[in-house]
């Protein structure tokens, strides 16, 4: 009886924070501060934005706050299209690389461990586009597949292609952008993951009589998840918010303009700061939701 009185005064009492809960708080608080300047706030001064209505009285300020939630409705209904198209060329864009990464990747990770100084050249050649500008290496792209290169000549006489068509200004030519641009952002997450297989793993499905296609189906790939859940939304995210690519400066029209160059117009050109804000909002939600249900369903719940 005295025992559990003695206890239960104990549990009582509040417990005080530790030398080490003080040390932790202090060593968080730099980073919490950083993430409260420069993320939180910028995202609530956005969603107050996207929320604004024009000034009625017509006067200096061209909007003023305002609870108008009808500015999602309107931006849904009038860019609906330019949000299916980015989505639908992130989408195809990040299928691509990971088609292109994975046999890159499982090259370096895998088969050319026992030449330590191949693996180092290949790594070399696929971070080497990150010494270049994006933007110049977009506008290489365009100007090897403008109307006057030689590609696009040869394709025309060849009969590939009409003397009436081109190749930049399609929808190819922006996946083809997008998948260039970010495949060393799956390639790095892929051989990061790759590179820790255990051979003999491998070495053990092939020992017992199972054919090298489904070796990989049952341990290659679910031991590769990691890097490929990591792979793809590294590409994702970045491709379906993308204004460059797209772009009629670069490797787009207007026929294949995505969700960026929107936003980019309504904010710099047309002054409509509560469409482009509202914009921003939905292609921050819905790449948080698609992110999350993609993560659940792959089980690898422990990235998010």
């Amino acid at each position: 009886m005295a025992f559990a009185a003695f206890g239960s005064n104990n549990s009582s009492k509040p417990s005080k924070p530790t030398k080490t809960g003080k040390v932790v708080i202090a060593l968080l608080a730099p980073g919490l501060a950083y993430l409260g300047a420069f993320f939180l706030t910028p995202l609530i001064a956005l969603i107050m934005v996207s929320l604004q209505i024009p000034d009625p009285a017509g006067g200096y300020a061209e909007y003023v706050p305002a609870l108008e939630i009808g500015n999602y409705g309107y931006v849904i209904a009038e860019y609906l299209p330019h949000i299916l198209r980015s989505f639908g060329y992130a989408l195809a864009a990040t299928v691509l690389a990971l088609l292109i990464s994975y046999p890159l990747a499982y090259f370096i990770g895998v088969k050319a461990r026992p030449w330590p100084m191949l693996q180092k050249l290949m790594l070399t050649l696929v971070i080497a586009p990150f010494f270049i500008s994006f933007l110049l290496r977009t506008l290489a792209w365009k100007q090897l597949f403008s109307n006057e290169s030689w590609i696009v000549t040869t394709l025309q006489d060849s009969g590939l292609l009409d003397q009436t068509q081109y190749v930049v200004g399609t929808p190819f030519m922006v996946i083809f952008g997008l998948t260039y641009n970010f495949i060393p952002f799956m390639t790095l997450p892929l051989y990061t993951s790759l590179e820790r297989l255990d051979i003999r793993y491998l070495e053990a499905g092939s020992d017992l009589y199972a054919s090298p296609a489904k070796v990989f189906r049952k341990v290659t790939l679910p031991l590769s998840m990691p890097g490929i859940i990591s792979g793809t939304l590294l590409t994702f995210i970045p491709i379906a918010g993308d204004y460059v690519n797209a772009s009629g400066e670069f490797l787009g029209s207007s026929s294949t303009a995505m969700i960026g160059n929107v936003i980019e117009s309504n904010y710099l050109q047309i002054n409509d700061y509560p469409s482009a804000s509202a914009l921003s909002v939905l292609l921050m939600g819905v790449i948080l939701v698609l992110v999350s249900v993609y993560v659940r369903k792959s089980g690898t719940e422990d990235l998010l």
